[in-house]
C-alpha cells in the first residue's frame, strides 16, 4: 500500500432540478472553486448547545450507518456521517414546511435553526482547528519531519455551486456564507454540465488529497441541475503509540461469512482506554496530540451481525463511559479500502421523503420557484469514503515507535481477528466523524 495514507470522505449533494430553467447559457472552458475558508461570522454558542447539536449528529450517524450496512451487509463499509450532516445543513437552511420538519426529523436536528447553523460554525471550527496547537512532546520519539507530511490534519471545507443567472435568495446565501464558509461559485450547468461535474471532482479531490477522485460519476450533472451543495473532510493522522511493523506478522482472520484467511496482523503492548461491555471488547487507540481516536468495537464470536443491528448512539455511550486505561496487546490487522454510496434510500427511509419529491419538496428558501420558472428538489446524494490504516495510524509518514520490553506477559485486551466496527471521534466534543466495519480483511488488504 501507497506509504503515504489519508483517510478521506466527502459528500455532495445535487440539491435540485429545475423545471424549465431560464438562466442565460454562458460556456465555460476552465471552472474553479474559490478557495475554501472558514465562517465569515464568529459564532457564539456554548458548551450545552454544542452537546446538543453532538448528541443529534451522533445519533444520526448510527441510524444512517445501520441503513447502509443492511444494504450492503457482507462488504467492508465505511460513512462520514459528519461530512453529510453539513452538507444535509446547508440544504436545509433554504428548507420550508413538511420538507423541513422531516429533515428536521432524519437528521437529528433539535435547536432552532440560528442555534443550529451557528453551532455548525462553531463544530466546523473547533474541528479543523485540532492539531493547530500540536506539542512537539506528543509525537512518537522517533518522527521525523523531514519530508514525511504532517502528523496530524483534520479539515472540513465546504463549496456551493450554484447556475449562473439563478435568483438565489440572498438569507440563504449568506446563512451559508455565515456558518458554513466559502461563497456562491457561479457555473453554467445548462450549457457545460459535464464541464462542472469534472470541476466539482476536481475540488473534491483537491481537497482530499486525490483519495476522492470522482465524487459525481459521468451523467450525475445535467443541464436541469440548479444547485451542488459539497463537503470535504480530511483526516489524517499518526498514532500516539504506533505499532512496530517488525510484530506484524500473519493471522488468521475469520470473516462474516465464517471463511478464514490469513492476513497481516498488528500487534502492540500498549496502555489505552479499553473495556468489555455487554461481551463486546472495545480499546481506543488516541491520535498524536489525544484529541482523537479510533474506538474498535469486537462483538462476542458468531453475534457481530446482532450486536451491530443494535450498535446505536445509547450502545456506543455506554461503551465510552466505561472505558478505563488498561495495559495489555492489541492486535488489529491492517486494512484499506473504500465505500461509495447514494444517500436518497437511506434518508428516505429514515423519513425525509419530501425532499426528493419534484412534487412536495419545499425549498423555496433557496430560490422563488416565481422567478426560477420550476420547483427546487433534492436529485441525489453522492458519498465516498476512503480509508487506510497501518502500523502508523491513517498517515503511515512517522517512524515506526520503540519497542518497549516488560518481564511479565500482560493480557490481550483486544484480538481483532473476526469482524469488527471502528468509529473515528473527537474525543473532546463527542462528535462521531467516521464509522466503519471491517468484515472481511482479506478484501481490506488486497
Amino acid at each position: 500500500m501507497d506509504r503515504r495514507r489519508y483517510l478521506s470522505v466527502s459528500s455532495a449533494l445535487i440539491a435540485g432540478a429545475l423545471a424549465g430553467c431560464t438562466a442565460p447559457a454562458t460556456s465555460h472552458a476552465d471552472i474553479s472553486a474559490s478557495a475554501p475558508s472558514m465562517p465569515a461570522r464568529q459564532p457564539d454558542v456554548d458548551d450545552d448547545t454544542l452537546d446538543e447539536l453532538v448528541t443529534g449528529t451522533n445519533t444520526f450517524a448510527l441510524d444512517l450507518f445501520d441503513e447502509l450496512r443492511t444494504a450492503d451487509a457482507a462488504e467492508n463499509l465505511m460513512v462520514s456521517p459528519i461530512s453529510a450532516t453539513v452538507a444535509l445543513a446547508m440544504t436545509y437552511a433554504g428548507a420550508g414546511g413538511t420538507t423541513r420538519e422531516q429533515m428536521r426529523e432524519a437528521l437529528g436536528y433539535t435547536l432552532d435553526d440560528e442555534q443550529l447553523h451557528a453551532a455548525f460554525n462553531e463544530l466546523q471550527r473547533t474541528l479543523s482547528g485540532r492539531g493547530e496547537t500540536l506539542d512537539e512532546e506528543d509525537l512518537p520519539s522517533e518522527y521525523d519531519d523531514g519530508d514525511d507530511p504532517v502528523p496530524f490534519q483534520l479539515s472540513l471545507v465546504n463549496a456551493i455551486w450554484g447556475q449562473e443567472g439563478v435568483p438565489f435568495r440572498d438569507e440563504f446565501l449568506t446563512t451559508l456564507e455565515n456558518h458554513y464558509g466559502g461563497g456562491l461559485n457561479q457555473v453554467d450547468f445548462v450549457e457545460n454540465p459535464d464541464g462542472v461535474r469534472k470541476a466539482i471532482n476536481a475540488w473534491i479531490a483537491d481537497q482530499t488529497d486525490d483519495r476522492i477522485e470522482e465524487l459525481l460519476p459521468a451523467g450525475s450533472v445535467t443541464p436541469r441541475t440548479v444547485l451542488v451543495l459539497t463537503n470535504a473532510i480530511h483526516f489524517t493522522a499518526n498514532w500516539r503509540h504506533p505499532f512496530d511493523e517488525a510484530q506484524t506478522e500473519p493471522a488468521a482472520f475469520t470473516a462474516l461469512d465464517g471463511s478464514t484467511s490469513t492476513v497481516r496482523m498488528m500487534s502492540q503492548d500498549v496502555k489505552v482506554p479499553a473495556a468489555t461491555v455487554d461481551g463486546a471488547q472495545a480499546v481506543e487507540l488516541p491520535y498524536v496530540g489525544g484529541t482523537t481516536g479510533m474506538l474498535v468495537v469486537v462483538p462476542p464470536a458468531g453475534e457481530f451481525e446482532a450486536y451491530e443491528r443494535t450498535f446505536d448512539v445509547e450502545r456506543l455511550g455506554r461503551i465510552v463511559d466505561a472505558l478505563e486505561p488498561q495495559r495489555g496487546y492489541v492486535n488489529l490487522p491492517r486494512f484499506e479500502f473504500d465505500s461509495e454510496c447514494k444517500l436518497e434510500k437511506p434518508l428516505e427511509t429514515l423519513g425525509m421523503t419530501d425532499a426528493f419529491d419534484p412534487n412536495a419538496a419545499e425549498f423555496s428558501g433557496m430560490a422563488d420557484p416565481s422567478e426560477t420558472g420550476g420547483n427546487l428538489f433534492v436529485d441525489q446524494v453522492y458519498h465516498d469514503a476512503y480509508v487506510a490504516v497501518d502500523e502508523q495510524g491513517t498517515d503511515a509518514a512517522a517512524a515506526t515507535g520503540s519497542v518497549m520490553n516488560f518481564v511479565s506477559l500482560p493480557p490481550t485486551i483486544l484480538d481483532a481477528n473476526r469482524p469488527f466496527l471502528f468509529v473515528i471521534r473527537d474525543r473532546p466534543t463527542g462528535t462521531v466523524l467516521f464509522t466503519g466495519r471491517v468484515v472481511d480483511a482479506s478484501a481490506a488488504q488486497e
